[in-house]
């Protein structure tokens, strides 16, 4: 086997740093390389998921399928395709089958009678598909392809309940409408892959990024064959295969996966505005600059308020609202001077300012906006 490269193992530290509903996590305290396995950082060419799709119908819901007339109708071709005439289509219940949609991924070098899990979800308006069985389902590729690659069947696992009572009561867990079929479909048609043309491959990067193939190409060239290694560009690095590793080429591809490299991860700071979660990667720099932040808050009461007529009068009782301007706060805020040169600095600094989460999304927006981030803003 190909030797590792010698790594220089480093400290690191990070912190969590909950704040509020929110997380900010620093990926490093201090910069430093890691050493990654080929393996994490490429995919082979050639060697890639298909997407299979195909829709049927569950059967055996107590209730909860569709009520529209499709289900129906799909219930009567599924009766006659397995040989059972159905005189009269108002015989059949809607509500105890639903009309589905079947996903799978189809594996690279999956051969046949290699069993994959599905995913089945409603289409129509089901209430559940707990307790239903998927039948019979061919699945395609993507397009409208006509070739058959695998087929599903079994009994459907949603992992949850729905549960509802008189007067709109209900419980549930999970997502009703959508199961597993956990190994529920075999594979019928094998997808042909071709990872090389017997000379040479090609290792196509995750994360398209010049420095990661330059890494790469080196780490290659050092460890398996001079020369053997050409960066095509940030995504791809070409691979020569010797001579006398062509005769085993699973192993060859083995041995250059477990060759460790330094990725780069470019300066980026990641906010999901939803659940006030920050993300601050280890190169994030800030700039020297002063901040302050303030909220202005406003209460407003509104207290109902009940004229009553005179007894005798032939007044009638009123009803109003009076609404009435009870506090006006606005928190003291002086400028904080802000500055970093690494994950953590920056987080230290952010922190003496006492600001949610929240405000620290709009205080990185404004720094974006002033020039004093020198990092990539991206909003989930």
């Amino acid at each position: 086997m190909y030797p590792r490269p010698k790594q220089e193992l480093r400290h690191t530290g990070g912190f969590l740093w909950p704040l509020a509903a929110a997380v900010i996590i620093a990926s490093a305290l201090a910069p430093c390389a890691f050493g990654v396995r080929i393996k994490e950082l490429c995919e082979l060419q050639g060697a890639r998921t298909n997407m299979l799709i195909g829709t049927s119908i569950v059967v055996g819901l107590a209730g909860t399928g569709d009520k529209t007339a499709a289900a129906v109708i799909a219930q009567q071709r599924v009766m006659e395709r397995l040989g059972i005439a159905v005189e009269n289509i108002k015989e059949l219940k809607s509500d105890n089958a639903a009309i589905v949609m079947v996903t799978a991924e189809l594996p690279a070098f999956a051969k046949e009678g290699t069993r994959l899990d599905v995913t089945v979800e409603s289409v129509y308006d089901c209430k559940s598909l707990e307790g239903g069985t998927l039948l019979e389902t061919h699945l395609r590729g993507p397009g409208g392809a006509e070739d058959v690659y695998a087929v599903a069947q079994g009994p459907v696992s949603i992992g949850g309940f729905n549960a509802g009572a008189a007067g709109g009561a209900a419980v549930r867990k999970n997502h009703a409408t959508a199961g597993r079929i956990p190994m529920g479909a075999h594979v019928e048609r094998e997808v042909p892959s071709t990872i090389t043309d017997g000379e040479r491959l090609s290792l196509l990067l995750k994360r398209p990024d010049f420095i990661t193939a330059d890494n790469i190409q080196k780490a290659l060239n050092e460890y398996v064959e001079p020369g053997c290694a050409a960066a095509l560009g940030a995504g791809t690095v070409q691979v020569k295969i010797p001579k006398e590793e062509q005769r085993d080429l699973v192993r060859f591809v083995a041995r250059i996966q477990e060759i460790q490299v330094e990725s780069d991860i470019g300066s980026r700071i990641v906010v999901n505005e939803r659940t006030g979660t920050i993300v601050v990667g280890d190169k994030v720099r800030i700039k020297p600059c002063q901040v302050a932040h303030g909220n202005l808050t406003i209460k407003i009461a509104a207290r109902p308020l009940v004229s009553q007529p005179a007894p005798l009068s032939q007044g009638q009782t009123v009803q109003t609202q009076e609404q009435r301007l009870t506090a006006v706060e606005e928190e003291e805020r002086y400028l904080m001077p802000v500055e970093g040169a690494s994950a953590g600095e920056v987080a230290a600094a952010l922190n003496k300012i006492k600001v949610t989460p929240r405000d620290m999304i709009s205080i990185f927006q404004a720094l974006r906006e002033a020039g004093a981030l020198e990092a990539d803003l991206e909003i989930m």
